[in-house]
């Protein structure tokens, strides 16, 4: 007959799989199970079954792993920010590790030896420099409720985090240890501000209602702090009120945005912003440069483990003053600027105009006269005219989204008869795939794994690549 889904099973778990999910098997197949640790016997319920593999949720641990330790946080297990504060955090960087060496081995066809020991974070805790909090009008139920013969009700307004695959419910969180404590103590006085005065959740099904998310950032080398309201329209008084209340409340924050996203999309990126307190942007450094950063503008999650990430980069760059570097993908300029002085010219590419606007913003500020930034899409501007304009360079760095570079960037950059190739990632599964297809053209010297984000699965890697001298 088979396992079928619904069914509780008993399971051992053997490994952790990309993700954070552990892996058991249960009758020959593979079964995915979040929240568990190597070592684990648990007792899981079936809740999917695909063709190669079952997916189970813990119903209740029969045995704990040796590995496993107390979360810091009341709602590590079920809230999808952290997945790993169960595992100890050298546990954490020694499965990052295995995890990159996997992925090359078996996506990209390289020897696991190039793969270097990871780089582990200073701080496990409260490192983060930006939360993306959600508002709305579900609250996510905990599990002593929905075991409950009591009827309750989820509709409320709710401040937090989203439930783990689902748009519609939010975890309604009363703490959090990614971010500065004054993080959630700010999303706290908002959530009961809003309630007190009647001040309505967005609703994802009758699109109506008013606060949609609250974004927060902080300097980690200055005392700047952002807070970020998102709503579903335009309504001053109400802000004008709220912020008044913020400042009172919380003296340390230094601008206040509204971002007015009126469409239907979830995003935290409004049509239009209206700064309603401050110089509507904070300043924070990477190395010897200071960033002016917007609400909408990318800039480094991590801020000290930046500078790590960096000089990998600058180190694997080997750069000197009489070569050229192309800086894809490059955001507000921060890795341009950082590697400004090792260049005799530096041009960044980047498909947000924002971040392009703060990166030129950013190069005045500092001082630095020798980068070019320049507005496009990756995949259509990365041409003949473009080189003939700007001129070929000696080394390029690309530091492509979770999804991986363009088929066509990637082709390109075969193309190119550039020396060095410096590949930054936030995806070891999408760099194994590009550099599957580069292989052939560049040699992939050595891969350096960064941790910028520990209690989760998240992994950072930098790639040297050396040009082929038969290419």
């Amino acid at each position: 007959m088979g396992i079928k889904k619904g069914q509780v099973v008993q399971l051992s778990v053997e490994s952790t799989a990309f993700k954070g999910k552990g892996v058991a098997r249960y009758e020959g197949q593979a079964v995915f199970v979040p929240n568990t640790a190597p070592g684990d016997v648990v007792e899981a319920r079936i809740i999917n079954k695909k063709k190669n593999f079952l997916e189970a949720k813990v119903t209740s641990i029969i045995n704990p792993s040796p590995l496993r330790i107390k979360p810091v946080c009341s709602h590590a297990e079920v809230c999808g920010g952290c997945t790993w504060q169960h595992l100890p955090y050298g546990e954490q960087l020694k499965i990052k590790e295995q995890h990159v060496r996997d992925h090359m081995e078996r996506i990209a066809g390289l020897p696991a030896e190039i793969v270097k020991p990871i780089i582990g974070c200073e701080n496990d805790l409260y490192y983060r420099n930006k939360m993306e909090y959600s508002f709305g009008t579900r609250r996510w139920l905990s599990e002593k409720e929905i075991r409950s013969e009591e009827f309750i009700d989820d509709e409320a307004f709710a401040a937090g985090l989203h439930a783990p695959g689902r748009y519609d419910k939010i975890l309604n969180l009363n703490e959090c240890h990614l971010q500065d404590n004054i993080s959630y103590q700010i999303l706290e006085f908002v959530r009961s501000y809003c309630i007190t005065n009647h001040i309505p959740a967005f609703d994802t099904h009758r699109k109506a209602g008013l606060m949609r998310h609250l974004v927060l950032r902080n300097s980690h080398y200055t005392d700047d702090l952002m807070v970020n309201i998102v709503t579903f329209e335009d309504q001053p008084e109400t802000m004008a009120a709220l912020t008044e209340n913020l400042i009172n409340r919380f003296p340390r924050i230094t601008t206040i945005i509204n971002n007015i996203n009126d469409q239907h999309n979830p995003t935290a990126i409004g049509r239009y912003e209206k700064i309603l307190y401050g110089p509507g942007y904070i300043t924070d450094s990477i190395g010897s440069h200071n960033f002016k950063i917007h609400a909408n503008a990318f800039f480094q999650t991590n801020t000290k483990q930046a500078e790590v990430l960096y000089n990998v980069a600058r180190l694997y760059c080997d750069g000197t003053n009489n070569t050229h570097l192309f800086d894809l993908y490059c955001g507000v300029g921060t890795l341009s600027l950082f590697m400004a002085d090792t260049f005799k010219q530096v041009t960044g590419i980047e498909i947000v105009e924002i971040s392009v606007d703060n990166a030129r913003f950013n190069a005045v500020e500092n001082h630095v006269h020798n980068v070019n930034f320049v507005l496009g899409d990756m995949k259509d501007i990365l041409n003949d005219q473009f080189l003939a304009d700007y001129g070929l360079p000696d080394c390029i760095i690309t530091d492509p989204p979770r999804s991986g570079m363009h088929p066509d960037v990637v082709e390109k950059l075969s193309e190119l008869k550039v020396p060095r190739l410096v590949y930054v990632s936030c995806n070891p599964s999408t760099m194994a795939r590009d550099l599957y297809s580069l292989k052939n053209y560049y040699e992939i010297e050595e891969i350096q794994p960064v941790d910028m984000f520990p209690q989760t699965y998240h992994i950072e890697a930098v790639a040297k690549c050396t040009r082929k001298n038969d290419n």
